[in-house]
């Protein structure tokens, strides 16, 4: 095999979001990896041969980690496939994917991982990593075989959208867990709580007279975990928290030095339960969308880190399953392709600086899945992406590469564009 082309991204601005650090310079890439960075990599210095892509002022940045991603395979190829996800990803600046459990039959078994990964090589365009379920079959009652599933390839535990009810199994997949230093990762929800719940409940669900879903219903799962987590010391990740209630256990959490971290969607961060309108069913969404004082303390706890990880919740649903009345409609959205430029609306709305956003995208995702990726760094993986934060777009459903078109962005006037996306050294997408 002939070695692949030295790569040279010149005239670019630099933010790596593990340190903070921003400058102007370029990116040489040799063989994968970032060789060298800085003011001193121009085109004049380039290698004899590389190829030379000039930035023209754009940022580079380490790809984006996106730690909930549904692809369809194996069983829901109606509602995505691998090749559909990962092309969606790539056009979004997203050069790995964390392959949600929930498919048909799920990841619980060596066999199915095994499976992912070999059509995630043979048909996927980004990085596709995928996690196993915490319970067989996901039915919450029999916990799965972590150890062997590690050894599959699997980089986390979780039963998708499917909260453990049971106190007593969270019990026996924390310390399973953590005699394996896996990660689980849960959805809290209370699921009686919840109950037949379609929105947030509060003054608006009563007036479009839709059956509500009280934060409690998140907000006391969270505290029941993490008094297991307290007993377990086993590391856990609340998938999406999106109530202030949660914020404020994880936070005392944090600082009692619990293995805690937690994210949250690019939909809630910017979309509140006004955007519902009249009964728009593509904003259906599990968790609900919130008030939005629930909205801006989320806003308010990502710029102070508090929460980690911003994911796409990427969820295609097909039309015969959303063009329906919101009650009955099923809960979901497409956001793997646009997590970035709507993220970007907290970046020029200044309530979050772009190395924040960025770090809660690449950085922090990969730290805690222990992964190389998330750094702009001699040495590092050449996952990258190169994008014009300032450049406006409207949002046209038909364009966006996934299978399904349901993007509670339908219409939307964005600003940022991916150009270039990187990885391991090799374009998978280029504007």
């Amino acid at each position: 095999m002939t070695a692949p082309r030295p790569l040279l991204l010149a005239d670019a601005r630099l933010v790596d979001p593990a340190t903070g650090v921003e400058s102007r310079g370029g990116v040489l890439v040799l063989d994968g990896r970032i060789a060298d960075l800085g003011p001193s990599i121009t085109a004049a210095s380039a290698p004899e041969g590389a190829q030379i892509v000039a930035c023209g002022g754009d940022v580079v940045a380490p790809g984006l980690v996106d730690m909930q991603c549904f692809v369809g395979e194996p069983g829901a190829e109606h509602r995505e496939t691998i090749a559909s996800a990962t092309a969606a990803a790539a056009a979004g600046g997203v050069t790995t994917i964390v392959a949600a459990p929930g498919t048909t039959p799920p990841v619980d078994d060596p066999a199915i991982v095994d499976f992912v990964l070999r059509r995630a090589r043979d048909t996927g365009r980004v990085r596709v990593l995928p996690m196993a379920t915490l319970t067989k079959g996901r039915e919450g009652r029999e916990i799965s075989e972590y150890g062997l599933l590690r050894q599959a390839g699997a980089v986390a535990f979780c039963d998708g959208k499917r909260s453990l009810r049971n106190a007593q199994v969270m019990r026996r997949a924390l310390t399973y867990a953590r005699d394996f230093e896996a990660l689980v990762i849960h959805f809290p929800e209370d699921r009686d709580l919840a109950g037949e719940g379609v929105m947030n409940a509060g003054e608006l669900a009563t007036r479009l007279g839709l059956s509500g879903v009280p934060r409690e219903a998140e907000a006391i799962v969270v505290d029941r975990d993490l008094r297991l987590v307290a007993l377990t010391g086993a590391r856990y990740h609340a998938s999406i928290v999106t109530a202030a209630l949660s914020l404020d256990a994880i936070a005392a959490a944090k600082e009692r030095g619990l293995p805690v971290t937690c994210g949250t969607s690019i939909n809630h961060l910017t979309l509140n339960e006004n955007d519902i309108g009249d009964y728009r069913t593509f904003l259906k969404l599990r968790p609900p969308l919130r008030h939005e004082d629930e909205r801006g303390a989320l806003v308010a706890a990502l710029a102070a880190g508090l929460v980690d990880v911003i994911v796409s919740d990427h969820d295609p649903q097909d039309v015969e399953t959303k063009r329906l009345p919101f009650a009955e409609a099923e809960a979901g959205a497409v956001g793997v392709e646009t997590m970035l430029a709507a993220g970007l609306r907290l970046v020029h709305s200044g309530d979050v600086p772009l190395a924040g956003l960025l770090r809660a995208m690449s950085t922090r995702p990969a730290e805690i899945l222990g992964l190389e990726q998330g750094r702009l760094a001699k040495g590092a993986p050449a996952d990258l992406i190169r994008f014009d934060p300032d450049e406006p777009f409207v949002v046209d459903p038909a364009e966006l590469r996934s299978r399904c078109k349901n993007t509670p962005f339908a219409t939307a006037r964005l600003q940022g564009r991916v150009k270039l996306t990187i990885v391991a050294g090799q374009a998978v997408f280029e504007a």
